[in-house]
């Protein structure tokens, strides 16, 4: 293998981080095929806020004074030709149907195709189902550059662990798995994550093995919140607070303090899916994950009827009644709005005919409209009353509001994260 020369393929939440990282012992271009985006990253600028914007200024002056090192900056596919290892970091959704949808990694997939050479590697980061990168990727590339896998061109998976918001567990901090589709490249792969993750790496005995440990840690997790998530609905009906109920649980050493909520964004919310698309398709329906993603699924619609009993019992009228919801990003302290759970909450009480603000100091609000059609109001009017307000996301910025004055004033108060005094809550998830 060559001198790595390292092309990033998509510059979002993941691709971005590790664009700086290598950028910063490798010549490195960051691909992306959306013009605005590589504009904004050209001018040290990044509305995700995962970039280390100080790291991202000296990799980019690092590339402009020495051609061998350093980062830039493309949406211009002929320059990719340049570059001989390739790492993909585009998005992996799902469809209206829950089912995997594709498009994104093929496309990408059919771009490797047009510019791949003898020798190079094409590494995957994205989140999938086992057997997706050697099954469905790389019969496209071959298909596309008339090269023939593990003989004039090779693969590699390392699955992406970015935790969006998290300043402490970045992206070096965090041990890689890493694989390739031949013995000798996996080493080279193992190889070329280790010199930037300090953490250090794990070298999986193959590209399924190191897909399907991805897309576990999701569904794990995914399943453990909708436990909890199902003991909430269950307490409320016996009329105990759940996370009273935790915290008791929790004095046994080994008990694992899950707590309740919406699970939205773009992995945990999502994967599931991809494994149990996978298993459907070989003849096995999974029991447990399916319906750990039904229980989760339920929390929204619950939430929002929570609020209009809480209304009624305090004889506020319900059609045109207005709530303030805080809260639309998929969790606290980050800008990801993807695939966030509060909108479900939002739609469900407008179909009841309530007139709901959100308010949100970390979202964009010309991301809401584009990506949800959704209005939220740039700041809180004090003088404004409320029937009801739904704390959805604990952001650090809602923690001082006057929760004690508008209680006083009759409002309901739903706490979906526990971050209010209970004294002034109605009700709590």
């Amino acid at each position: 293998m060559k001198e790595f020369k390292i092309a990033v393929i998509g510059l979002g939440y993941v691709g971005l981080p590790l664009a700086i990282e290598f950028g910063k012992k490798y010549k490195v271009l960051g691909f992306d095929i959306n013009k605005t985006r590589v504009e904004e990253l050209q001018q040290g600028q990044d509305h995700t806020l995962e970039a280390d914007l100080q790291g991202l200024l000296e990799v980019t002056n690092l590339q402009k004074n020495n051609s061998d090192i350093g980062l830039s900056f493309s949406s211009n596919e002929a320059d990719l030709k340049d570059f001989n290892t390739f790492i993909v970091t585009v998005p992996t959704p799902i469809n209206k149907f829950n089912m995997p949808d594709l498009r994104p990694l093929i496309k990408a997939s059919e771009m490797l195709g047009r510019i791949i050479s003898l020798g190079d590697i094409a590494i995957y980061e994205s989140t999938t189902y086992p057997g997706c990168t050697e099954e469905d990727c790389v019969p496209v590339i071959e298909k596309v550059s008339g090269l023939i896998f593990n003989k004039d061109f090779f693969a590699g998976y390392s699955p992406e662990r970015i935790n969006p918001g998290d300043k402490v567990n970045t992206l070096t901090k965090i041990k890689k798995v890493t694989s390739g589709s031949t013995p000798e490249v996996a080493i080279l792969v193992d190889n070329l994550y280790s010199s930037i993750i300090t953490a250090g790496t794990h070298k999986a005995p193959s590209i399924k093995v190191a897909e399907a440990s991805k897309i576990i840690e999701n569904a794990q997790r995914d399943v453990n919140i909708s436990f909890v998530n199902e003991l909430a609905l269950i307490f409320d009906k016996i009329g105990i607070d759940t996370n009273d109920v935790i915290d008791a649980a929790a004095t046994k050493w080994n008990f694992l303090k899950y707590r309740p909520g919406l699970v939205g964004g773009h992995c945990i919310s999502v994967d599931p899916y991809y494994l149990a698309s996978k298993a459907e398709s070989l003849g096995y329906v999974p029991q447990v994950i399916l319906s750990g993603r039904h229980v989760n699924n339920s929390i929204a619609p619950f939430i929002a009827n929570k609020v209009l009993k809480l209304m009624i019992q305090k004889i506020h009228t319900i059609k045109g009644s207005k709530v303030l919801m805080l809260g639309v990003t998929f969790k606290e302290n980050c800008p990801d709005i993807r695939n966030t759970k509060v909108i479900d909450i939002y739609r469900e009480l407008c179909d009841f005919g309530l007139q709901v603000d959100i308010f949100d100091p970390w979202a964009s609000a010309e991301e809401v409209m584009i990506e949800y059609g959704v209005k939220i109001i740039d700041k809180l009017d004090d003088s404004k009353k409320y029937e009801a307000i739904v704390l959805t996301v604990a952001h650090d910025e809602f923690k001082p509001i006057d929760f004690e004055k508008y209680h006083n004033d009759g409002t309901v108060i739903f706490d979906a994260k526990a971050l209010v005094d209970r004294k002034y809550v109605d009700g709590r998830l």
